[in-house]
């Protein structure tokens, strides 16, 4: 089953995605966890360490893949189950370079990336934050990534089979009702 995780930032959305990707393993069969974030500074240094530790002892076999998603099907079995997390990461890695360049297609080309990866991938939740609701007006580059970011969240929900939102630790479910509660019983 292909399921897409959003909401806001810090509400338990990789927790639940975990917890989900869990529920979709087969037997004793690798699960696959896809880390897109790369450290800018101590925060994410933070939060990739509690997030290792978080999936610690769940049988995750992590590949690091920050850039460059469609990579991530020479490395590992298709059919086995995978989480990736998050979008909002490799938008960020895809756009701003390492050497300062901003790429301004980089949504269009994770777009291209996602959908091989869900034309292979049979089981896979994806994670990313709706960090484009508000009307505040941005500065002509935060608009495009936060357009890109919208842009690969609606490409991701589409091709979902459920479409989960995290909102203040609550999960609402937009799309996919009779298979969450199929996986749920799991």
């Amino acid at each position: 089953m292909r399921i897409f995780i959003s909401g806001g930032c810090k509400n338990g959305k990789s927790y639940h995605a975990q917890r989900v990707a869990k529920r979709q393993q087969k037997g004793a069969m690798p699960l696959y966890y896809i880390a897109t974030m790369t450290a800018a500074d101590d925060e994410d240094g933070e939060r990739i360490v509690r997030h290792r530790s978080e999936r610690e002892g769940w049988g995750f076999v992590t590949i690091e893949q920050p850039q460059n998603i469609e990579k991530v099907l020479h490395k590992c079995d298709p059919s086995n189950s995978f989480l990736l997390d998050s979008l909002t990461a490799l938008l960020a890695n895809e756009m701003f370079l390492p050497d300062g360049e901003i790429n301004h297609a980089a949504g269009e080309k994770i777009a291209g990336g996602l959908l091989k990866i869900m034309n292979e991938l049979s089981d896979i939740v994806i994670v990313s934050d709706y960090i484009y609701s508000d009307a505040i007006l941005y500065d002509p580059l935060t608009e495009l990534y936060r357009k890109s970011l919208a842009a690969l969240d609606c490409l991701a929900a589409q091709c979902c089979d459920v479409v989960l939102e995290a909102a203040s630790t609550q999960i609402i479910v937009h799309k996919g009702e009779k298979a969450v509660a199929e996986l749920e019983m799991h």
